[in-house]
């Protein structure tokens, strides 16, 4: 989808285009006195509009990092995207993605930090994948490179998991499997997205070892 499809993106082009047409007005008229109805077009002209597309261009903007197509723009993630998208994927990631409740944010709503300051940490995570992108050479990796030598940056918490998945819900807990690892899930000893588990997300970024 399109960052001028959304509302929001709609909006910042509607503003940025009343706000250029007042001003071009007033230049073509060019009035010798600054009356009320001059001064409040230049206000509407140089500030309201101005601001009003400023911040839905911003809002726009951040929408538009949640979709998956965003997140499969670099090259080093192509593949990461391709599975996604394969209906006869059987990976855990491609099968949330066809969950069209995530699907279109999937990549979000699974690796999205959902602590009290969840949303910006998340965006300032995001800036540190385009700085190592564009400045700690993964622009210049191929796939198989990034794949044997690129890895999460931590551990991916359980507690995301149980954003959709209740850990609490009798058809969670009376799970034979997770009743004996409660503990263990709890403090991401044993992890939902594991080949004994659910399996793994992207199997072909792991190594043997990690399957």
């Amino acid at each position: 989808m399109g960052s001028l499809a959304t509302p929001m993106g709609a909006l910042a082009v509607g503003s940025a285009l009343i706000a250029a047409s007042l001003l071009i007005h007033h230049l073509v008229k060019k009035p010798e006195k600054l009356l009320l109805t001059t001064r409040l077009k230049l206000l509407l002209g140089l500030a309201v509009f101005p601001f009003i597309a400023a911040v839905s261009t911003t809002a726009s903007g951040m929408q538009r990092t949640t979709e998956r197509e965003f997140c499969g723009s670099c090259h080093v993630m192509e593949t990461h995207l391709t599975d996604l998208l394969d209906p006869n994927s059987l990976s855990l990631a491609s099968r949330h993605s066809r969950n069209a409740q995530v699907g279109p944010h999937a990549c979000y709503t699974c690796h999205a930090d959902y602590g009290l300051l969840g949303y910006p940490m998340t965006k300032l995570t995001g800036m540190s994948h385009v700085y190592k992108y564009y400045f700690a050479g993964y622009r210049n990796y191929t796939l198989p490179q990034f794949h044997a030598e690129v890895r999460i940056a931590k551990p991916f918490p359980n507690a995301n998991c149980k954003q959709c998945h209740s850990g609490t819900l009798a058809s969670f807990l009376n799970v034979r499997e997770h009743f004996g690892v409660l503990e263990e899930l709890e403090q991401n000893k044993v992890s939902c997205a594991s080949a004994g588990c659910h399996g793994v997300a992207h199997r072909f970024s792991k190594r043997p070892e990690e399957l």
